[in-house]
């Protein structure tokens, strides 16, 4: 398992893309209007409705639509700087019967030219889960805890999750604008208890977009893509002290736009057996095998509104 010195290798490398020029607005010997600066204080919000919640190509909804909104203040230190705090909520179905994901987050976002920066950090807090263990049924591995139940589902597979899934994760995104079209990314995210089970994690991952010019009826459209690597190591006693599998994940979209509007549909896979999406999700939903469906091909349809209160002016 990689150690934290290594996260902190990869971090550096991240960050330390180089600063490009500012863009020239002078266009056929005239000079272009800059558009306006951005108030000192605005906020960020919106809601989404998906037919799956996919994160890093599992999905958190047991394959079920799930929805979602955010409220982000922001505070535009300077032109090329900004500090931000937000909340974030969704609907999910986890293995302890969490049924909501809210994210606390907050950071900074420098821009350099055409690289912009996002460094922070963000906690995952599902509330309402229950503790789920078992016996040692047949011989199993696991001993009773206190407090915990037993549940067998109908292909006979036991569950087993911890009342409380939360975690704590930091992370360090850059996207760089190659043309006023086409940008490409990259994001580093760490945390020393993935999903509370004791296991490090850390996932990074390569992003590219390009933006497709607006039609004059306002529709706009683009392709996107993704390719991550989430590396788990061990976990804590309560999962039996096994070693998580890693796995690649990567995901491909066509999006459009109209106004707030957007419209993104995806599809998305990863390397993950079938038995090891068990073993990371604890899947209440397994087969008599431990075969998990959370992980694996799959389409996502999404529609999202997002807007700002300097939209709104």
């Amino acid at each position: 398992m990689k150690s934290f010195t290594t996260l902190t290798a990869a971090a550096a490398v991240l960050l330390a893309a180089g600063t490009a020029n500012a863009a020239d607005l002078r266009a056929n010997g005239k000079t272009v209007e800059a558009p306006p600066a951005p108030s000192i204080f605005d906020i960020a919000f919106g809601a989404s409705l998906a037919s799956d919640y996919m994160f890093r190509g599992i999905s958190q909804s047991n394959r079920e639509p799930s929805v979602a909104a955010y409220f982000e203040p922001r505070l535009n230190v300077a032109p090329n700087f900004q500090l931000y705090a937000g909340v974030a909520g969704a609907s999910i179905s986890f293995a302890n019967r969490a049924a909501a994901e809210i994210d606390l987050y907050g950071g900074i976002r420098p821009t350099f030219g055409k690289l912009a920066l996002d460094i922070g950090g963000i906690y995952y807090y599902y509330p309402g889960g229950e503790c789920y263990n078992y016996e040692n049924l047949g011989g199993g591995l696991f001993g009773s805890v206190p407090g915990c139940s037993l549940e067998i589902n109908k292909y006979g597979v036991p569950t087993l999750a911890k009342e409380d899934a939360s975690f704590f994760e930091v992370y360090g995104k850059a996207n760089l604008a190659v043309t006023d079209s086409f940008s490409i990314g990259g994001t580093l995210f760490y945390t020393d208890s993935y999903t509370n089970t004791g296991a490090e994690g850390i996932y990074y991952s390569g992003l590219a977009k390009y933006v497709f010019p607006t039609l004059p009826n306002g529709v706009g459209a683009y392709v996107s893509g993704e390719v991550g690597y989430q590396d788990l190591g061990r976990t804590d006693d309560f999962y039996g002290n096994i070693e998580l599998a890693d796995y690649t994940t990567w995901n491909v979209g066509l999006g459009f736009t109209y106004k707030v509007f957007t419209l993104d549909l995806r599809y998305h896979d990863t390397d993950l057996s079938k038995e090891d999406c068990y073993g990371i999700t604890g899947d209440f939903t397994a087969n008599s095998l431990g075969q998990s469906k959370w992980c694996g091909a799959t389409f996502v349809a999404k529609l999202s509104v997002d807007l700002t209160l300097d939209s709104l002016k």
